[in-house]
């Protein structure tokens, strides 16, 4: 018990989600004295710099701030499929589950998962085999391939640019468009240390976001042709995306785009972290970015006694996920370690959280 009264007083660490993050003073200071025009009259200064600046660093022709990445993701696919289509992406993809069904319900496309073959890539046999005849006429029609970068439910897994090309070459030669969902692609680049850029080649249109590891309070960015984007510019005010003197969002994303080259802070402390539960007893996946998963017995009791500890967690595809940013130091990573190891030989007895092995009677 004297655990339990202990933790009380703790100050939480969150680790639910990099989307936590808020604007530190820097970026307030660039919002407040953000340069604003009425951006669906006659265009935002600020918010045309960010456009521009984003369509440079991923090689697209021309970009477009919306609210959200869903609504960057719905955009996309508004505008590739039309209703009797079908489209692929990779299980547990999030335009597949964490999207309300938009993909469906407003782009009018059917979803079909491809299976991974390392995590979060499909194969591109899988690609082809899954276009391979149109059939008869009430048949779907298979149009597009969503890939997404990293793959949030495989932990933040990247997909490297050779595996990409591959992929993009299969969908290519039968005939689909491809929407690249990176809503964490910078951590990818950082990563595997190549320029964004190098992650989008092929595709028609991508979706990058500036508002989880990035640290902006808000925004996303959808890049494709300046043909995509005129579309693009119709369909967000369609979903109610249409924004005023937007410039002030917008500084606050070119205050985020100085910041890429941070993330690989928090690359290393997921790193840290995954060790540290592995050492503990933890069975964990070696994270490759800023997310890491473990697995346990009782995922429900596990982020409920985590919560206990000052610890916030959230649940991915049945494991706990934790994810690491800027907001969240080295030291408070070991000062998490240091809870849950002390959990894990509390005096009251049983296994430790996240241990997938069962304990002695």
């Amino acid at each position: 018990m004297w655990c339990d009264l202990f933790v009380t007083k703790l100050v939480p660490i969150d680790l639910r989600s990099d989307t936590v993050t808020k604007p530190d003073r820097t970026m307030r200071a660039a919002m407040a004295d953000a340069d604003v025009g009425d951006d669906v009259l006659d265009g935002d200064p600020t918010m045309r710099e960010l456009e521009e600046r984003c369509a440079q660093l991923l090689g697209m022709e021309a970009a477009l701030w919306t609210p959200s990445g869903c609504m960057g993701n719905t955009i996309a696919l508004m505008a590739h499929l039309q209703r009797g289509d079908s489209f692929l992406a990779p299980h547990l993809a999030h335009v597949l589950g964490n999207e309300l069904g938009t993909a469906a319900w407003l782009a009018g496309g059917m979803p079909q998962a491809l299976p991974w073959v390392t995590p979060g890539v499909p194969a591109a046999s899988d690609i082809t085999a899954a276009s391979a005849s149109a059939g008869p006429y009430y048949a779907l029609r298979t149009r597009l391939f969503c890939l997404e970068n990293t793959h949030n439910a495989a932990g933040g897994a990247v997909v490297a640019p050779d595996e990409h090309a591959v992929l993009v070459a299969a969908a290519r030669e039968a005939g689909l468009r491809v929407h690249l969902d990176g809503a964490r692609l910078w951590n990818a680049s950082v990563a595997m240390e190549v320029p964004p850029a190098a992650l989008t080649v092929g595709v028609d249109t991508a979706q990058v976001c500036l508002s989880k590891g990035l640290g902006a309070p808000v925004g996303s960015v959808v890049a494709g042709s300046a043909e995509f984007v005129a579309e693009a510019r119709r369909l967000r005010k369609m979903l109610g995306g249409g924004v005023r003197q937007g410039g002030v969002l917008a500084a606050a994303g070119l205050v985020a785009l100085d910041r890429v080259d941070q993330l690989a802070e928090d690359h290393q402390n997921a790193r840290l972290l995954a060790d540290g539960l592995r050492e503990i007893g933890w069975q964990v996946d070696t994270p490759q970015t800023n997310i890491v998963l473990a697995t346990t017995l009782d995922l429900p009791t596990t982020l409920s006694r985590l919560t206990a500890l000052g610890v916030h967690a959230s649940a991915m595809a049945g494991r706990v996920r934790m994810v690491t940013h800027r907001d969240v130091t080295r030291a408070q990573i070991k000062q998490v370690l240091r809870r849950i190891g002390k959990d894990a030989t509390r005096p009251s007895g049983g296994r430790s959280l996240g241990s997938s092995r069962a304990s002695a009677s």
